[in-house]
C-alpha cells in the first residue's frame, strides 16, 4: 500500500510541476488524479476479496459522492442526481462566500464512501492523507483545505445516510439459498463448492429502476438432456464442444474478461487463491482508459465513472433478480453428471446460477453508459489485464466490447451463449433506461 501511494504522489508531483511551492490546481484539477483514486479502490476491492455485486456497490457510492460535489461546484454544467435516483432527496449546497476546491472534496467524498459503504473504516486512509499533505505542500491555502474537507464531510454523510437505506444491511442476515439437487437447478460447483452469492440482491435498492424486475427476460430453455433436438441439449453439447477445441485466441478472450476475483488454485494437496479486480472493477479501468484517451477535463471523468457506475449497480439487481427466479444449473455440473465426469470447463465456474449472465449484463449496461459520454465507435486499446500478465485487447467501441464479452464466457466453458446473448439485450436495456432518464450533464 506504501509503495502505492508513493508512486501516486511521485506521478501527481510531476504532472503538477518540480517546485514545491507550484499551483495545487494543477494537482487538484488533473483528471488523472481522479483516474488514480478510483484505482486505489479497485485494489482495496480486490485485496478484500469483496463479491462483485458487493464491489459494485462500493464503486456506486464512491463516484455518486464525487459527482454530486462536481454538481454542486459546477452547476451550470451538471445537475444533481437528488429528486432523480431512488431515495435521494436533498444535497447540501455550498457554504455562502468560502472558498472550495471542489475537485479535491470531490476526492474525499469518493475516498469516504469508498471504504465506509462496506469496508473497515481508514481502508483508503493512507491514501487520502498522502493526497492532503501533497497538496499542503504545494500551497492550499488553509481556509480552502479546510472549507473542501468540510463539504466533502457534509455532501458524503448526506450519500452514506442514503446507502444505509438500499435494504443492504437487512439481506446481510437472510436466508442462505437453499441447495435442492433436482435436474437443471443450480447447485455448487468444483473446485471451491461454495454458497450461492448473494441470492437476495434483488431486494436491493436500484439507483433508476423502478424495481428489480422491470425488466424480465425469457424463461431459459427447459431443462432436457434426452432430445438432442432439445434447445437445452444444443446449448450443453456447444458448450462441451468449444471447450474442447479452444483455439489461442479464444482462450485469450476468455482470459481477458474472466474477471473471477477469487481463484481457487488446487494442486495436489495444496491450495492457494489468486486475485484479480471482479467485472466491475473492470469496467471501471476502462472508464479511466477512456477518459485519458479523449483528454476530458476532471469533471467530465468524474460524470463518466458515475454514470457507468450507476449503470453497473442496476444491472446487478436486475440480472440477480433472474438468477434466482430460475436457478439454472451451470454447464460443467450438467456435463459431468451426464456426458463427461473429467470434463473441466477453461474458467473457473463463480458460485451462482447460470441465467443471466451476471458479465454479459453489466458489460452491456457499462457500453451503454460510456457510449453516452465519449459517443459510439470510440475505439481503444484496454490494458487492464496487463498487471495479471495477459495481454491487451483492442475494440472498435465499448459496445463491440460487451459482445466479446459474449463470447468469453461461452468460450471459458461458464455460460450457455444462449444466456449470454439475452443478457447483453437486458443489459443494454438497463444501459439505456440510465442514460435517457438521468439528467446530470447540462
Amino acid at each position: 500500500m506504501r509503495l502505492a501511494i508513493l508512486a501516486i504522489t511521485a506521478m501527481l508531483v510531476v504532472t503538477a510541476c518540480s517546485d514545491k511551492n507550484g499551483d495545487y490546481k494543477k494537482i487538484t484539477g488533473d483528471p488523472f488524479l481522479y483516474a488514480k483514486t478510483v484505482k486505489e479502490l479497485n485494489n482495496v476491492v480486490m485485496q478484500n476479496n469483496f463479491a462483485p455485486i458487493v464491489a459494485s456497490r462500493n464503486y456506486l457510492y464512491a463516484n455518486i459522492a464525487a459527482y454530486e460535489v462536481i454538481a454542486a461546484g459546477y452547476p451550470d454544467q451538471f445537475q444533481s442526481l437528488a429528486g432523480q435516483a431512488n431515495g435521494l432527496d436533498k444535497i447540501p449546497a455550498p457554504p455562502s462566500g468560502k472558498e472550495i476546491d471542489f475537485h479535491f472534496a470531490s476526492i474525499l467524498a469518493f475516498s469516504k464512501l469508498g471504504e465506509a459503504v462496506t469496508f473497515p473504516e481508514g481502508s483508503m486512509q493512507g491514501y487520502v492523507d498522502s493526497l492532503k499533505q501533497l497538496v499542503k505542500e504545494h500551497g492550499m491555502p488553509g481556509d480552502v483545505f479546510t472549507n473542501s474537507t468540510e463539504y466533502a464531510e457534509a455532501v458524503g454523510k448526506v450519500i452514506l445516510a442514503w446507502s444505509k437505506k438500499d435494504n443492504y444491511a437487512q439481506t446481510r442476515t437472510s436466508p442462505k439459498y437453499t441447495v435442492i439437487d433436482t435436474p437443471g437447478r443450480w447447485i455448487p460447483t468444483p473446485p471451491m463448492y461454495a454458497q450461492a452469492l448473494e441470492p437476495h440482491w434483488r431486494e436491493i435498492r436500484a439507483v433508476v429502476m423502478d424495481s428489480a424486475n422491470q425488466f424480465t427476460p425469457p424463461p431459459p430453455p427447459p431443462f432436457n438432456i434426452k432430445d438432442k433436438n432439445s434447445k437445452f441439449y444444443q446449448e450443453v453439447m456447444a458448450v462441451k464442444n468449444a471447450g474442447d477445441s479452444l483455439t489461442d485466441e479464444q482462450k485469450h478472450i476468455a482470459e481477458f474478461w474472466d474477471d473471477l476475483g477469487n481463484r481457487l488454485n488446487v494442486s495436489g494437496h495444496v491450495m492457494f487463491m489468486t486475485k484479480k479486480f471482479s467485472p466491475p472493477g473492470h469496467w471501471m479501468n476502462i472508464v479511466g482508459i477512456a477518459a485519458q484517451q479523449a483528454k476530458v477535463d476532471f469533471n467530465t471523468t468524474v460524470y463518466a465513472y458515475a454514470k457507468t457506475a450507476i449503470a453497473m449497480f442496476d444491472a446487478f439487481i436486475q440480472c440477480w433478480d433472474e438468477k434466482f427466479r430460475s436457478n439454472v444449473v451451470r454447464p460443467e455440473t450438467v456435463i459431468n453428471k451426464y456426458f463427461d465426469a473429467n470434463w473441466v470447463p477453461y474458467l473457473q465456474t463463480p458460485p451462482f446460477p447460470e441465467y443471466t449472465c451476471g458479465h454479459s449484463t453489466v458489460s452491456a449496461s457499462a457500453a451503454e453508459a460510456l457510449t453516452s459520454v465519449f459517443g459510439d465507435n470510440f475505439a481503444y486499446t484496454d490494458t487492464s489485464e496487463l498487471e495479471f500478465g495477459i495481454k491487451n485487447r483492442s475494440f472498435k467501441s465499448f459496445r463491440d466490447a460487451a459482445l466479446e464479452n459474449n463470447w468469453a464466457r461461452f468460450y471459458g466453458g461458464i455460460h450457455f451463449h444462449n444466456s449470454c446473448i439475452i443478457s447483453t439485450e437486458y443489459g443494454k436495456k438497463v444501459g439505456e433506461l440510465v442514460v435517457e432518464r438521468l439528467k446530470m450533464k447540462k
